[in-house]
C-alpha cells in the first residue's frame, strides 16, 4: 500500500543531452510544423492524414513502416499531409497489457523506464533523420512529453485522458497542434471543453516548477466514436455528428475551429478493415458540405505491415501486438485514393 521508488531517472534535458538533434532535423521540424499549421489554421488546402500502428511495438518495423509512408508521401504531397503515428505509450482500460515502448522496449521482457526513454527518443529521431517525415505521439504522461517536446509535431490526447486538468493545461504550453479526442462517453461538450482549456493561457504545478502557459491555438477535436451504457459502440463520424460539431463550435469562442476524424476505435467498433470505408464517407461529406470541408482538416488512420493483431510474442513481423490494424497494400491504396478525392 505504498510506493517503492527505484531509481530516480534522468531529466528531460539530460535525455535531449544525451540524444540531440541535429541541425538538419531542427530545420525539418520548423518546416513540418509550419506545414501543419497552415492547414489547422486553413492556410492550406492540403489534408492531415496521421496513421501508423496502433503501437509502436518494434524499432526496425516501424521504421520499416515509416520509410513506406515516405516514398507514397512524395507521390501526394500536394494534396496529403503525412503524419506517421508513432506511438510510444499505450492507454490500458484496465491497466493490463502491453503499455507501450516507455515501459518496454521489448515487449517480451519486464518494465524498465530508463531504456524506454531512450528508446522513444531514438526512434522519433530515426523516423525524422530517415524519412524526412515528423511524427504523432500521445500524451498518456503529461511529465513526459518534455523528453520529446522538440521531436514531435502533433499530439493526441486520449479519450479517458481527455477530461484530467494536468493534460489539458500540460497542452496550454505546446507549439505545436494537439487532438482532443472525445471521451468514451462521446460526450462532445467534454471535448469542447478540453478544446477550451488548452487553447487558453494556466498557471500551474509542471515536473516541480511553477510555470505559465500561453495558451495553444492549435488544440482542436479528435472524434472517435463512443461507448454506450450497454458497452457497445457508437460512431460518432457521420455527416450528422460533424453538423452538430460544428454548430456547437460555432457557439464557443475558439480559435482555428478544427476536427480529425479517428477512424478505427469505436468509430469502425475494432473493425479495423472498415476504416476504408470510413474514411471515404468522410470524405464525400467534406465535399457535400463547404463548412464540413472547411472544419475536417484530416483522418487518424491505424495501419501496420500486415493486417489485424497477434498476441505478445506472436512473431509476426510488422503486426500489431495491441488493436488491429489495416495492412500495407490496402493502406497505399487508400492513400492515393485519399489524395484522388481531395
Amino acid at each position: 500500500m505504498s510506493f517503492e521508488f527505484v531509481r530516480k531517472l534522468p531529466t528531460p534535458a539530460e535525455i535531449k543531452e544525451q540524444f540531440p538533434l541535429d541541425t538538419a532535423s531542427i530545420k525539418l521540424k520548423e518546416n513540418r510544423d509550419k506545414e501543419i499549421r497552415d492547414v489547422i489554421t486553413g492556410v492550406s488546402n492540403r489534408f492531415l492524414v496521421i496513421i501508423g500502428p496502433c503501437s509502436a511495438d518494434n524499432e526496425d518495423s516501424v521504421l520499416d513502416y515509416c520509410n513506406r509512408l515516405a516514398k507514397v508521401s512524395e507521390k501526394v504531397n500536394d494534396k496529403l499531409l503525412i503524419i506517421p503515428r508513432v506511438y510510444t505509450n499505450k492507454p490500458r482500460t484496465t491497466g493490463e497489457g502491453y503499455k507501450g515502448m516507455v515501459h518496454q522496449p521489448d515487449p517480451s521482457k519486464n518494465t524498465d523506464f530508463l531504456a524506454g526513454l531512450v528508446a522513444i527518443r531514438r526512434i522519433h529521431i530515426r523516423v525524422m533523420q530517415e524519412t524526412g517525415l515528423t511524427s504523432a505521439d500521445e500524451m498518456l504522461y503529461p511529465e513526459n512529453y518534455r523528453y520529446l517536446s522538440d521531436l514531435l509535431s502533433y499530439v493526441a490526447v486520449g479519450a479517458r485522458s481527455v477530461e484530467d486538468q494536468h493534460h489539458r493545461l500540460t497542452v496550454s504550453g505546446f507549439d505545436v497542434p494537439a487532438g482532443m479526442k472525445n471521451p468514451t462517453s462521446g460526450d462532445f461538450s467534454v471535448m469542447l471543453n478540453s478544446v477550451y482549456a488548452a487553447q487558453h493561457p494556466h498557471s500551474f504545478i509542471y515536473r516541480g516548477w511553477e510555470v505559465n502557459t500561453s495558451g495553444n491555438d492549435l488544440a482542436h477535436t479528435i472524434l472517435r466514436g463512443a461507448t454506450n451504457k450497454h458497452g457497445q459502440n457508437m460512431p460518432n463520424y457521420h455527416y450528422e455528428d460533424i453538423q452538430l460539431l460544428l454548430e456547437l463550435y460555432n457557439k464557443m469562442d475558439l480559435k482555428n475551429p478544427a476536427c480529425i476524424i479517428d477512424t478505427n476505435h469505436s468509430n469502425s467498433g475494432k473493425k479495423y478493415e472498415q476504416q476504408v470505408r470510413i474514411a471515404k464517407e468522410i470524405m464525400h461529406n467534406r465535399k457535400l458540405n463547404p463548412e464540413i470541408h472547411s472544419l475536417v482538416k484530416g483522418l487518424m488512420i491505424e495501419s501496420y505491415i500486415e493486417d489485424g493483431c497477434q498476441k505478445v510474442g506472436g512473431g509476426v513481423y510488422g503486426k500489431s501486438i495491441t488493436d488491429p490494424c489495416l495492412g500495407w497494400e490496402a493502406t497505399e491504396k487508400l492513400l492515393y485514393d485519399l489524395a484522388d478525392y481531395n
